[in-house]
């Protein structure tokens, strides 16, 4: 999903940091909204909205603070959210706006479980180290954690690429640690692994948001040539798994004529052109949330006439200022900020790079392995619409291919809430162990790996000869 900026710098005493929850009512009932709000290097905030009950996860969100007024603006949905941060950040008070519904609305700091805090605080059965490595096409450095399984190697390794918006190197999602839970998993595997915090977030240098699709790729690249360094990798067994826009991050690097990761996993990488993505976002989103059939077709046409514009006048100020018009024309509940601020967005680099952006265009020149994997409940990235038209380039272009549809899993690979173990009496949400599985599994089989971590026995030579590493399963490939 697109990724949202503040439209000017934080101005108070210390910047919104954490998480927000609170009720929003619908007719016939009310659901839970949660706001994930982070401060960015350069003075900006992204923002992003999960519903957990309507299985919406990561919807951007425009954050615009001056002293304690607040305004989020969450245009996909056609919502707004306009108050005041009281108690010190504790609480966010205001009025909630969409469609049919005007409301109070009531945010307060949701406290991370002390569980889900500590998870990946203990002490593991693995090295751990700090790392930051340098993008040579930027000049930024990219800072990240590097796990590598017990013994001496050497080990098969991924780097780990994030979803669309400035991601944190654990992807975290109210509690949830994506990629940490993912890296700690694959490590115990006997998988090295990579993340790293995006562009202008935790300990990364460089704006994420000027960045596009493409500029991501040179991120990635950098990462697979610091990985394929490191002394326990085996430099011919790195391997990319995206997430999201990750995912084509990952594929657009393998298809690059320099030199290209050993495989791809893509975790619900996107099969059509941006455009029809983020059009099919906004329709499903808006149903989420009750708008009538009326309501989302009005709102889809004012899209597209939105994207046309862009698409036909270059000159930015020239596009935004005939954006925010027919913004402001067409929608009773946008105000002349909000208008501004969403035009400014949608004529970001990323957005004019990703309207345009065809997943598929670069398929026939991948030199690798892919493994798609996606699941039946995402409701941003369909299964059917995303990962069959991978599927079909990658197969007509006679590369190797394997697809898995994951039941009830959702973007976050996440399974059901059914599902979630119990931890101090409330339910946890973890990634999919069914996924876990699969991505262990055929990562092992294309680096030739034993199934679990690799023990190494010393064979001592003869007197005068170097000791020679064995280990207690043959590989094919060191």
């Amino acid at each position: 999903m697109n990724s949202a900026f503040a439209a000017t710098p934080p101005t108070g005493p210390a910047p919104l940091n954490g998480q927000w929850r609170g009720p929003l009512k619908l007719l016939g009932g009310q659901i839970t909204i949660v706001i994930t709000i982070v401060p960015l290097t350069n003075g900006a905030y992204y923002a992003a909205l999960d519903a957990p009950q309507q299985r919406i996860s990561r919807m951007p969100v425009e954050v615009e603070l001056k002293d304690d007024d607040l305004t989020l603006r969450i245009e996909q949905a056609g919502s707004s959210f306009v108050g005041r941060v009281l108690d010190g950040g504790a609480t966010l008070k205001g009025t909630w706006k969409q469609p049919g519904v005007t409301a109070p609305m009531v945010l307060q700091r949701a406290v991370a479980s002390v569980q889900a805090a500590t998870r990946f605080k203990a002490a593991p059965p693995y090295r751990q180290t700090d790392v930051s490595f340098q993008n040579p096409v930027t000049k930024n450095y990219l800072s990240g954690t590097l796990t590598v399984p017990a013994g001496e190697g050497p080990f098969a390794a991924v780097v780990l690429l994030s979803d669309s918006g400035p991601q944190s190197r654990d992807v975290e999602v109210t509690g949830y640690r994506m990629f940490g839970q993912l890296a700690d998993y694959l490590t115990r595997h006997g998988i090295a692994v990579l993340r790293f915090d995006d562009r202008g977030v935790g300990k990364s240098s460089g704006t994420y948001a000027s960045a596009t699709t493409a500029d991501l790729v040179t991120d990635a690249q950098a990462a697979l040539t610091f990985l394929r360094a490191q002394p326990l990798v085996s430099d011919h067994r790195v391997g990319l798994i995206g997430h999201g826009e990750g995912g084509n991050v990952a594929l657009l690097a393998a298809a690059a004529p320099n030199r290209a990761p050993a495989f791809v996993v893509s975790l619900a990488g996107y099969g059509q052109t941006g455009y029809d993505v983020l059009l099919r976002q906004q329709g499903e989103i808006m149903r989420l949330i009750g708008s009538d059939p009326a309501q989302v077709k009005a709102a889809q046409a004012v899209f597209q006439r939105t994207v046309g514009i862009i698409r036909q006048t270059s000159d930015n100020a020239t596009a935004r200022a005939k954006v925010a018009a027919l913004l402001t024309a067409t929608n009773t509940g946008i105000d002349a900020a909000m208008a501004r601020a969403r035009a400014a967005q949608l004529t970001s680099p990323w957005s004019r790079y990703f309207f345009d952006f065809d997943p598929q265009a670069q398929l026939d020149k991948v030199q690798c392995s892919v493994l798609l994997l996606n699941g039946t409940a995402d409701l941003q990235v369909s299964a059917k619409r995303n990962m069959m038209p991978l599927a079909k380039a990658l197969h007509h272009a006679k590369r190797t291919v394997a697809t898995y549809k994951l039941n009830g899993v959702n973007h976050l690979f996440q399974p059901a809430p059914a599902q979630w173990p119990m931890v101090n009496g409330a339910q946890q949400a973890v990634f999919s162990p069914k996924a876990l599985k699969k991505i262990q599994d055929w990562v092992t089989l294309e680096t030739q790996l034993p199934g679990g971590p690799l023990p190494v026995t010393v064979k001592r030579p003869p007197t005068g000869r170097k000791p020679v590493r064995t280990p207690a399963t043959a590989r094919t490939r060191g």
